[in-house]
């Protein structure tokens, strides 16, 4: 059985596609493999397909491939194809596009469209107002169900949801929601008033997209509406969208962890990975010096007691490790609501002491008696023993203090974190192995 990228080829070959090839194939697979064609392959591929199978195709593509086939079709054809799409989608499209060719797009377009995604575009694209979709179901609340059953069949084919029905009150303020199967139980005369639930969860366009991910995640919704100040709703955004935005964010934190910008992918171009990833690898390297110029401190007693020089990586991997352990827990409270400025930040604090503490004895010992068996000297034991467990302790304190700093200063917590834990760690690490072992020199000969 032929594959779907070569399946594509075939078409190209024969310049016609199998109408009921896009029955078997879902939209996302075909975006995948698309992908993997050169310019000529792909431009002949999509110029033989009807332009709503292509807009469900470009929907779910990445942002390359998406620009790589609207920037190929006719400002016409790239209308007709948003007409198929929702908002939500065609504002991310349109902010990736030139300023001319969004500004020409918008021209001809309708007035009316032309509009809401002009303010669409207006918002951050890391807000509720820059994921949001317009296309929703809102009725007023003294509609009965049979009126509001005809609205929902009028309205519901050109919105992204229908089983959540908005409800709004005779100011347009929105008051509640009501269940789709809610509404199909009870008989026609009962009003949305009397069905709908008052208890809503609703974000303003300015929030922060990582929150409403929270949000939606924290009371188990399928969408969330978005409102603003005189409560009147403006949008929507769905489950889908908070997908991608979990998705966004956590691969974000996973790149600043390691100091690498969050734009870049294994695609992006040589220069600007230099460019992206230098100036941590600089940071980084000074830092080291830093650790380099405290062992260099010490430079007599290695000399005297070689042994120390293999003891030293020990040391810095398991402070490393220990730390980093730390951080991604507090990375992630963060990222979660769990933890903020106002919570008992003190018990925390202490909690990731005495675990880094306990911790550090234990490997402490197992480290200790290993050297004691390889060199018969117990000082040099004691030595590893209180070195790793000063280390380990001071580990699970930084990787509490360094978030929560960058925190503070209004950075993002994930920022570096585990460049500057590390080197710090092994700054201190090595300062207090090599001070035990000047103390403790005359045992150790």
């Amino acid at each position: 059985m032929l594959d779907i990228r070569e399946e594509i080829i075939q078409f190209v070959e024969n310049n016609c596609i199998d109408e009921k090839w896009y029955d078997f194939n879902h939209p996302a697979d075909i975006a995948e493999a698309l992908e993997g064609l050169d310019t000529e392959a792909l431009h002949r591929f999509t110029a033989l397909m009807d332009l709503e199978n292509l807009a469900r195709i470009i929907e779910l593509a990445n942002v390359d491939l998406q620009l790589e086939i609207i920037n190929s079709r006719t400002n016409e054809d790239i209308i007709e194809i948003f007409s198929y799409m929702s908002t939500d989608n065609i504002t991310d499209i349109l902010g990736n596009l030139t300023i001319d060719k969004r500004k020409s797009l918008l021209k001809q377009m309708k007035q009316g469209e032309a509009n809401i995604l002009t303010k669409l575009l207006g918002y951050d694209t890391e807000s509720a107002g820059g994921i949001m979709t317009t296309e929703y179901i809102i009725l007023k609340e003294e509609l009965s169900k049979k009126e509001a059953l005809s609205k929902i069949a009028e309205i519901g084919p050109r919105t992204e949801i229908i089983d959540i029905i908005y409800i709004n009150n005779k100011k347009d303020e929105l008051v509640g929601t009501v269940d789709l199967r809610e509404l199909l139980n009870v008989s026609d005369e009962v009003t949305l008033a009397e069905i709908m639930d008052e208890n809503l969860i609703a974000v303003t366009p300015d929030v922060d997209q990582e929150e409403v991910a929270y949000l939606v995640a924290k009371y188990d919704l399928t969408a969330i509406p978005v409102i603003n100040k005189n409560k009147k709703m403006i949008g929507i955004i769905t489950v889908d969208d908070i997908i991608d935005v979990i998705e966004e964010e956590h691969t974000e934190d996973m790149l600043r962890l390691a100091g690498v910008h969050e734009e870049e992918s294994i695609n992006s171009p040589l220069g600007k990975s230099v460019t992206r990833r230098l100036p941590w690898l600089a940071v980084d390297l000074g830092m080291t010096f830093l650790s380099a110029f405290i062992v260099s401190l010490f430079e007599d007693v290695i000399a005297q007691v070689v042994v120390l020089a293999s003891v030293l990586p020990i040391i810095a991997n398991m402070g490393g490790n220990a730390g980093n352990q730390s951080l991604s827990v507090v990375i992630r409270g963060i990222a979660l609501g769990d933890l903020d400025l106002n919570s008992e930040n003190g018990k925390i604090l202490l909690k990731e002491g005495l675990l880094g503490l306990i911790n550090g004895a234990v490997i402490g010992f197992f480290a200790a008696t290993v050297m004691y068996i390889i060199h018969g000297n117990p000082y040099l034991g004691l030595i590893i023993f209180l070195a790793l467990t000063l280390n380990l302790f001071i580990a699970g304190l930084l990787g509490f203090l360094i978030p929560m700093g960058l925190k503070i200063m209004g950075f993002d917590p994930a920022l570096g974190s585990s460049i500057f834990l590390t080197t710090i760690l092994d700054i201190v690490g090595f300062f207090v192995f090599l001070s035990l072992a000047k103390i403790f020199i005359n045992l150790l000969l």
